[in-house]
């Protein structure tokens, strides 16, 4: 039923947790996300409790899963760095035991391999002249990914001399 006030719709308890039920199972979720979309929704807080309670008890909202997923993702797919890792999940508010086991999923050997790989593909690309300068974007680029300083300082200055 919609409201001929405001015209958005009105969802029972129900409704609500179907739908994060479907909201949930199509990609995991943290719950940061399924709160904002549940007040989007317009669900009074102690309905949002309520949904929470059951996605999790259901199984269909689990931290460590998201975190975990989370983590191997954005490190395979967009080849972010643990910083940047660990600050977008701190952002979702995922706790620090979360980040820590979801970031020891990455294997150190593949880490620095996906790391020179990036650093190699850039360099290439970098048409700047001027090897300060160079250097300068090659580490701008990887910090902004969230590769730890200390790599990519002497991976900067490793490649560019």
């Amino acid at each position: 039923m919609s409201s001929r006030f405001t015209g958005q719709k009105f969802y029972s308890i129900h409704e609500a947790t179907q739908k994060m039920e479907r909201y949930c199972a199509y990609q995991e979720r943290c719950h940061k996300e399924v709160t904002e979309k549940l007040k989007g929704m317009n669900m009074i807080p102690e309905a949002i409790d309520q949904i929470l309670g059951h996605l999790i008890q259901e199984n269909f909202l689990n931290e460590e899963r998201f975190a975990k997923a989370f983590a191997r993702g954005k490190f395979n797919i967009k080849k972010w760095g643990a910083v940047r890792i660990k600050n977008e999940l701190k952002f979702r508010d995922i706790s620090a035991y979360n980040i820590k086991s979801a970031l020891a999923e990455i294997q150190n050997e593949d880490y620095l391999k996906a790391f020179d790989e990036l650093a190699k593909k850039r360099v290439a690309q970098i048409k700047e002249t001027n090897p300060f300068k160079k250097k300068k974007k090659l580490a701008d680029y990887l910090l902004y990914r969230g590769w730890e300083s200390h790599l990519v300082y002497e991976k900067a200055n490793e490649l560019i001399k």
